[in-house]
């Protein structure tokens, strides 16, 4: 339910919201109904690039040894700029490229093996 610019909607709106689809009421407690409400509003797949641009990055400030969580996550973005932007094969491969490039400038200086598990991955 888009609500008007600058209002959150009332508890009770959502609650009749989550009512209505109500596949996830039973497992969604208060807090979560009314950011699934929010979220609700939201069209496309901008904010989640977005989300998980800024996360990659917060990990590889705090705990830039979680190569796996790093590279799922990588991968993750990946898949949904591609799905943006429906880019073709060969772009996909060059971006891939792109971004095990930027980890591997980030990843090396900090002494980091992520080059390596990357190769592996774009090949």
């Amino acid at each position: 339910m888009p609500t008007r610019a600058g209002k959150k909607p009332s508890v009770s709106k959502v609650k009749q919201s989550v009512n209505k689809q109500g596949f996830y009421s039973k497992v969604l407690d208060e807090a979560e109904k009314l950011d699934f409400e929010l979220a609700s509003g939201v069209d496309g797949i901008d904010n989640e690039i977005t989300l998980l641009r800024v996360k990659i990055k917060s990990i590889m400030g705090d705990d830039p040894k979680n190569i796996k969580l790093l590279i799922d996550m990588t991968n993750a973005l990946e898949r949904l700029i591609r799905t943006r932007y429906k880019i073709t094969k060969e772009q996909r491969k060059g971006l891939k490229e792109a971004i095990g490039n930027v980890l591997r400038d980030i990843a090396l200086p900090l002494g980091i093996g992520i080059g390596a598990a990357i190769d592996k991955r774009v090949g």
